[in-house]
């Protein structure tokens, strides 16, 4: 049974879908302060929240049960993703389902700062009557800069360009070709705002962002030029735009985010004539308000479930429809992974991870963030998962590699694994037969068939005359069923290597009987 708290109002449509979802207990509490919050966050398996809940790291240490956080709507300001990351926590969004609200805001900032419509507006209803005193300019055949040219800025792009407006984009992070597709050009970020009329801004809070519109970005600008701010406050120097505003360098702007909200009486931008203001409703839209509440809803349940993880912020891949493709594989690999970790006779210093064939070489991510998971579960403390294991593999001095290696000749696909430890080194390979079931087929120079699942003694033993045979009747004698025996060697009659499938568990005098004979070399019991 899964329990889901719902700390901010998602509306109906979400609460509906998380109360009737099978297995799962939802509690609707809006309004916690930051220590009622703490109080009963550690009885939560998922956190779904919009942007007035603050999940800071104090939050997230005593979320001691909690795997999901959802954030109904795209930006994630309000969560240390960073610790949760720490923490093993999925954060998930929702991007999509407002982003038609966004560009349909965006849209109507610049058509309400170029035809001055709130003001003209105003005087209307004060009884003034002023046409030639807010005569405005055209979109048709004026140069739209776009800087963040993701899913919104493409929204943006195809409704722009119905107005007939030159579009440009700047992101470091998008092809050419998906450009050429929407018929935009690229362009860095100094050509965009030297050549463009209209600049509107998409893209993250972050570092690098912050202040990305700020004296000098505004001073390599055309004069008369129209800013558009509907994605986050804190892209915008509000002191410098104000005073660009009042000079003229800046004509007009749209403005419906703010470094502080609510924006503070004294803010700069307050009160000029030249501003359209509106407060943060880029996504509200009924349309918009219910579809990220659903979709929210649907994406956590699903992600508990184990069913997909989709709109994930911080897993170390991309997830998506790839992830019921990829699961079998990072089953496999998170085995490979318990089995290195074990089999290991010192700290383990580096790991090269490779994959080969058509699948596998899609999923190389996936697959190196499961056998991470599996290698450092044993090794440190705390919730070790796909989501923290790249970033706690680092922290700990280990050094990851990722390949992806000429195909097999004897295997479709083939995940392999080697770890090195100071003086040596181990490689492990594995293989999916029919698709799913997983195969541990390479140890180092021994070539195996093992089913690396349920209960298996691992045994390393001189290759001589009837090992086999006491190791099969020291079990039977404490009542130990043999389910399946896989054994290789590298020569004969130097050493051999056994994974022994067990259906039941052996006890302590058995595996310490078997210690004691001279033949066996290491003997190792695993649940897998």
């Amino acid at each position: 049974m899964f329990r889901i708290l719902v700390s901010d109002d998602i509306g109906a449509h979400g609460i509906d879908i998380l109360q009737g979802a099978d297995d799962t207990v939802c509690d609707v509490k809006t309004g916690l302060s930051p220590d009622e919050l703490i109080a009963v966050i550690g009885e939560y398996d998922a956190l779904i929240v919009r942007s007035a809940t603050k999940v800071t790291g104090a939050v997230l240490d005593a979320a001691s049960k909690l795997k999901i956080i959802g954030r109904a709507g795209m930006g994630v300001d309000n969560i240390d993703v960073t610790a949760a990351t720490q923490r093993g926590v999925i954060v998930m969004n929702t991007p999509s389902a407002n982003s038609v609200a966004t560009a349909e805001q965006t849209m109507a900032l610049m058509l309400a700062a170029t035809r001055h419509t709130a003001i003209a507006h105003q005087t209307v209803a004060e009884g003034r009557w002023e046409r030639s005193k807010y005569a405005g300019t055209e979109l048709s055949g004026k140069t739209l800069g776009i800087v963040g040219f993701g899913r919104i800025g493409r929204l943006v792009a195809a409704r722009a360009k119905a107005f007939d407006m030159d579009v440009m984009a700047f992101d470091p992070y998008v092809s050419e070709e998906i450009a050429q597709d929407t018929g935009v050009t690229l362009v860095n970020l100094d050509d965009l705002l030297s050549r463009s009329d209209y600049i509107t801004l998409h893209v993250p809070s972050s570092p690098a962002t912050d202040n990305l519109i700020s004296t000098d970005s505004i001073a390599a600008m055309k004069d008369g030029v129209v800013i558009i701010n509907a994605a986050r406050g804190t892209l915008i120097d509000e002191a410098a735009l104000a005073e660009a505003l009042k000079s003229g360098k800046v004509r007009a702007a749209g403005i419906d985010v703010y470094r502080t909200e609510p924006p503070a009486k004294d803010n700069p931008l307050i009160g000029l004539p030249n501003v359209v203001h509106t407060p943060h409703l880029g996504a509200s839209t009924a349309e918009a308000q219910r579809d990220v509440s659903a979709q929210i809803a649907a994406q956590v349940i699903d992600a508990l479930d184990g069913t997909d993880i989709r709109n994930p912020v911080n897993l170390p891949f991309e997830a998506g429809p790839k992830f019921a493709e990829a699961m079998p594989y990072m089953a496999l690999a998170d085995k490979l992974g318990v089995l290195q970790f074990h089999m290991a006779p010192a700290p383990i210093r580096r790991i090269e991870i490779e994959v080969r064939g058509d699948v596998a070489e899609k999923l190389t991510r996936p697959i190196a963030a499961a056998l991470l998971a599996g290698l450092l579960r044993n090794l440190l403390a705390g919730d070790i998962n796909y989501v923290n294991a790249p970033l706690l593999a680092e922290q700990h001095g280990i050094t990851v590699s990722q390949a992806k290696g000429v195909a097999s000749a004897e295997y479709t696909n083939l995940v392999s694994c080697r770890v090195h430890w100071d003086d040596g080194s181990r490689i492990m390979a594995g293989v999916l037969f029919g698709g799913s079931e997983p195969r541990l087929v390479q140890v180092s120079g021994y070539h195996l068939d093992v089913d690396p699942t349920g209960l298996l003694l691992i045994m390393l033993n001189k290759d001589v005359p009837g090992v086999i045979g006491m190791v099969g009747t020291t079990l039977g004698r404490f009542g130990v069923n043999i389910a399946e025996w896989r054994l290789g060697r590298s020569e004969p009659g130097t050493e051999a290597l056994s994974f022994i499938n067990l259906d039941a568990e052996p006890p302590a005098e058995a595996i310490e009987a078997l210690r004691t004979e001279a033949a066996i070399e290491k003997l190792l019991l695993l649940s897998l």
